[in-house]
C-alpha cells in the first residue's frame, strides 16, 4: 500500500482497506508517511476481514471532539510527537512516544496533539466482519462525522517532511 496518498476521504480509505486483505496469506508493511503541514492525514496500512491498521498524522488539532465508536475497538500508539487525550467525564492523560492506549467499542474520548512536532499515532482497530468500521456518535448520541466541521477539520495539506525523518 506504499503508493497510497494520506489524503483519502473516507470511503477511500475503506477501499484501500479492502483491497489490501490476503485472507490466510501474511502482509508486511512499513510505517512512513508525508507529514501534513495543515490539518491531519490518515494512510491506510493493512487489513483483514475484521482489523485495519492506519498510520495518522497531526500538524496540528486531533480528532476533536468527543466521540464513541460503536462497532470498533481500537488502540492508538503514539510514534512522534504528543497526545492529550480527553475522557468523557474531564480526565486527561498526556501520551508520548511509544505510549498507547486501548479503546473498547463505546468508549467515548478525544485527542489533540499536544507537543513541538507533529504527532504520528499507529492506529489498530478491530469490529466484527461486515460493521461499519467509520461509525462513530458525539456524547449526544448522534451521527458525527470524522471529516466534518462538527468535529472541526480543516482542509489537510501535505508538508515536505516524512515520517520517519529518514523516510524521504
Amino acid at each position: 500500500m506504499a503508493d497510497i496518498k494520506p489524503l483519502l476521504a473516507p470511503e477511500e480509505i475503506l477501499h484501500a482497506l479492502k483491497q489490501s486483505i490476503r485472507p490466510g496469506l501474511p502482509s508486511f508493511f512499513q510505517l512512513r508517511t508525508q507529514l501534513p503541514a495543515a490539518g491531519r492525514s490518515d494512510l491506510p496500512i493493512a487489513a483483514t476481514e475484521r482489523m485495519t491498521v492506519i498510520l495518522k498524522s497531526y500538524a496540528e488539532g486531533g480528532e476533536n471532539e468527543i466521540h464513541a465508536h460503536p462497532h470498533e475497538d481500537h488502540v492508538f500508539v503514539v510514534l512522534q510527537g504528543q497526545a492529550s487525550f480527553h475522557g468523557p467525564r474531564g480526565e486527561l492523560k498526556v501520551a508520548n512516544p511509544y505510549d498507547g492506549v486501548v479503546l473498547p467499542a463505546g468508549a467515548f474520548y478525544r485527542f489533540v496533539s499536544s507537543g513541538d512536532v507533529p504527532l504520528v499515532m499507529l492506529r489498530v482497530g478491530c469490529a466484527s466482519e461486515g460493521s461499519d468500521i467509520f461509525a462513530r456518535i458525539g456524547f449526544d448520541g448522534k451521527p458525527l462525522a470524522a471529516n466534518s466541521s462538527a468535529n472541526r477539520q480543516v482542509t489537510p495539506v501535505l508538508s515536505d517532511n516524512w515520517f520517519p525523518a529518514a523516510a524521504a
